[in-house]
């Protein structure tokens, strides 16, 4: 693949097939496919619940849930949810929704929720004054009531970590689960770094599945710092504005 000078790198699509090169990111990507009939027919059946979702966009805007259950679809954007009987109802009001536009379907990952909401978690990853990658914060981002995304724009709520994982897993669980995002956010940048050399830094959303498997839901190259302002512990924060700032001035 062709190195591109890039700061900020928009398509959801180039950047997934950018980590599918990597042995060792691959098994935490959801399957992604190109929006078009075919695959939306395959991947409701296969996976049941799936996401489909801009190729270029943010904050959560454009993103769609859709379900299939005992023959019967249906798909939720932002508040609304759309019921249908069969499969052609259901791609054609889909269609009509999506556009010219293009769109990604991507395998539902089934979030681990906290008080029944969804929650995510935002890595934070940056290369430092000296030149090194480096995973300097981690936030989890509760999703609002009745919304499909977590977004802080669109309602999403930045928490520790540890308060939305508290009935999920133990203090040293925690820890692991810590140090391996850290791991594999470093990886990620390591990755895109490869392609954009001039990427200083990345946010990497993490869904968490029942069995604790972290998903690569999206990595953002242009990633809002201010969300670990949110946090009464605000170490992280300056951290991540030190190597900002740091960075800009290169």
């Amino acid at each position: 693949m062709k190195v591109k000078q890039a700061a900020k790198v928009q398509s959801k699509w180039i950047k997934t097939k950018i980590l599918l090169q990597n042995s060792s990111i691959k098994p935490f990507i959801p399957d992604t496919r190109r929006w078009n009939e075919a695959n939306l027919k395959q991947m409701i059946r296969d996976y049941k619940m799936i996401y489909i979702k801009p190729e270029r966009g943010t904050y959560g805007n454009g993103v769609i849930r859709a379900e299939h259950k005992e023959g019967s679809y249906k798909y939720q954007l932002k508040e609304k949810v759309h019921n249908f009987d069969s499969f052609p109802a259901f791609y054609q009001s889909l269609s009509r929704t999506v556009g010219k536009r293009s769109y990604l379907i991507q395998k539902g990952i089934r979030l681990l929720k906290h008080s029944g909401r969804r929650f995510d978690i935002r890595v934070m990853v940056q290369n430092s004054p000296q030149g090194v990658w480096e995973a300097t914060g981690i936030i989890g981002r509760l999703g609002q009531k009745g919304k499909i995304v977590t977004n802080y724009h669109s309602g999403g709520r930045p928490l520790a970590i540890g308060t939305l994982l508290q009935s999920h897993l133990g203090t040293a669980q925690q820890t692991r689960l810590t140090e391996e995002l850290y791991a594999l956010g470093v990886r990620i940048a390591r990755q895109m770094n490869k392609t954009y050399p001039n990427i200083r830094q990345i946010g990497v959303d993490v869904g968490l599945d029942a069995g604790m498997t972290p998903w690569i839901i999206e990595v953002n190259t242009n990633p809002d710092p201010y969300i670990f302002n949110q946090l009464k512990d605000k170490s992280m924060y300056r951290k991540v504005m030190r190597y900002r700032r740091a960075a800009k001035g290169k």
